[in-house]
């Protein structure tokens, strides 16, 4: 056997060896948790949206994925099928046109587009609609640099400081926090006291703007107990970086006992547009 013959041979094997790695690796990884979630930054059943926006992402991952492969194919296909043989010289025979692939390599992207278009669509309609009536409406007011909760169905209010990240164990639990019930049906008006902001829990895969002197909606069901990290994800300012909260989905029972405890703390009432930064931002805008 030549020197030729062991070289290829030995190539051969670790060509097989390697695509052998590389599809268990994929395997593996497809079992995953993550994988299962998209690689996204939650779980199934946080909120409804959640679940909505995680299928429309994975979605289109498969589908990019598919054509991916297809193009793929039909690229390594092309060069074996057409390469140049042994004993053959010059180009294969060069053709100007074919009409059935042409025709299918339009209407495929066209179709393809369509419906990422329209799956994408029917995905925002139903996570921008309001509530007709939610079992829960929340105020959250953003201000440089912390957090205010008008808890608007109890008549009770939290007013935020800002945090302050010493990077000591314990920090997390002193941030303001907004509690939701759980399996309910939620509204937060939100709007800005100075600055743009933006509302932002990563877990529920929704983020908002906080405009001043507008109030944007985000509308969904909760699901599953638990605290989520929120943050301002718009850069408003010097400690733009601390502007953190939490937020708890809680059972029943315990959400109505921290409303009790925040009118047990005097916290009645609402805090409006009076702790504005410019209170003639209103009058000034309707002129």
């Amino acid at each position: 056997m030549s020197s030729q013959t062991r070289t290829g041979s030995r190539r051969g094997r670790k060509l097989k060896v390697s695509a052998a790695a590389v599809l268990a690796t994929i395997s593996l990884t497809a079992c995953s948790e993550q994988s299962k979630v998209g690689f996204l930054p939650t779980q199934r059943g946080t909120t409804d949206n959640a679940d909505q926006i995680m299928d429309l992402w994975i979605g289109s991952w498969v589908a990019a994925l598919c054509v991916g492969l297809l193009v793929w194919g039909l690229m390594l296909w092309c060069m074996v099928a057409y390469r140049r043989r042994k004993n053959e010289t010059g180009y294969p025979r060069q053709l100007a046109y074919n009409a059935p692939l042409e025709i299918f390599y339009t209407i495929v992207p066209i179709a393809m587009i369509v419906s990422l278009f329209f799956f994408s669509f029917r995905a925002q309609t139903e996570i921008t609609d309001r509530f007709e009536n939610p079992d829960t409406k929340i105020q959250v007011y953003g201000k440089q640099w912390a957090w205010d909760f008008n808890y608007l169905d109890e008549n009770v209010h939290y007013q935020g400081v800002q945090a302050h990240l010493t990077g000591e164990p314990g920090v997390e639990k002193t941030l303001p926090t907004l509690y939701l019930p759980a399996d309910s049906k939620v509204e937060l008006q939100i709007t800005s006291r100075d600055v743009i902001h933006s509302f932002w829990v990563p877990a529920f895969l929704e983020k908002i703007d906080m405009i001043p002197d507008r109030t944007n909606y985000m509308s969904f069901t909760t699901g599953r107990e638990g605290t989520f990290a929120g943050k301002c994800a718009e850069l408003c300012g010097e400690y733009h970086s601390e502007m953190l909260f939490n937020v708890a989905v809680v059972s029943q029972e315990e959400y109505d006992a921290q409303m009790q405890k925040l009118r047990d703390e005097g916290n009645t009432g609402f805090v409006g547009d009076e702790y504005n930064r410019n209170p003639n931002l209103h009058e000034t805008s309707n002129n």
